[in-house]
């Protein structure tokens, strides 16, 4: 069972979330929060497995919210993002800080469920097209954190850049195993090695360093 927080300032799309998630058997909403401030201090008394923040919320927004929730001790949920905007500074930064990927809110009932289930598992990137579109859109400035970015990029093996390259297309690690000819687990050891060296906490972390060190490029 995957335990879900939804954190949105307004009821009704609450409700909605709600509606569509627990219809589905393997989902479970625990919680609710109407603003930033509420979320937190609600997820580290529930633990949930996944949750739902709206990026644009009263006193305390998601970007920050997600950073405390980073920060803060014991296990962290995996974060999906809650927009109305695809192209969003606001999306772009609460990856930076540590969500798992997004979903807009006019998106199908079946997306959304596909997406929470995705990120409880954590195998793969969500939505790497739209990170890339993100990345493009903002047209990245080198900033001492760039830097930074491109010096731990620096610290990769060649198999292990290889990989991240194949991360950053949204590849599984079944799909990386099969295109570079080598085993599942070797995979999985690659992919370890890179969110160490990275300083990353998941996939997405990984491609956002990969994007601000120049490493990999919007096209």
């Amino acid at each position: 069972m995957i335990s879900v927080v939804i954190a949105d300032d307004e009821r009704l799309v609450r409700t909605g979330l709600r509606v569509v998630l627990e219809a589905e058997p393997d989902l479970r909403v625990v919680g609710e929060a109407a603003s930033g401030d509420e979320v937190v201090p609600l997820v580290r008394e529930l633990r949930p497995d996944v949750v739902l923040m709206d990026v644009r919320m009263p006193r305390v927004d998601g970007i920050r919210a997600t950073e405390r929730l980073v920060a803060g001790d014991g296990p962290v949920p995996r974060i999906l993002v809650v927009t109305t905007f695809e192209n969003d500074d606001y999306v772009y930064e609460a990856l930076r800080a540590g969500a798992a990927g997004f979903l807009l809110k006019r998106a199908r009932a079946e997306e959304m469920v596909h997406a929470v289930r995705l990120a409880a598992h954590g195998d793969s990137l969500l939505f790497p097209a739209a990170v890339r579109d993100l990345a493009a859109h903002r047209e990245l400035r080198r900033t001492a954190d760039h830097r930074t970015a491109g010096h731990r990029i620096d610290r990769l093996t060649e198999r292990e850049g290889e990989v991240l390259r194949l991360i950053t297309a949204g590849l599984t690690n079944g799909e990386i195993a099969e295109r570079l000819l080598i085993g599942t687990e070797t995979v999985k050891t690659h992919v370890g090695a890179v969110l160490a060296k990275l300083g990353a906490r998941d996939r997405t972390q990984a491609v956002i360093a990969a994007y601000e060190s120049g490493f990999v490029r919007p096209r």
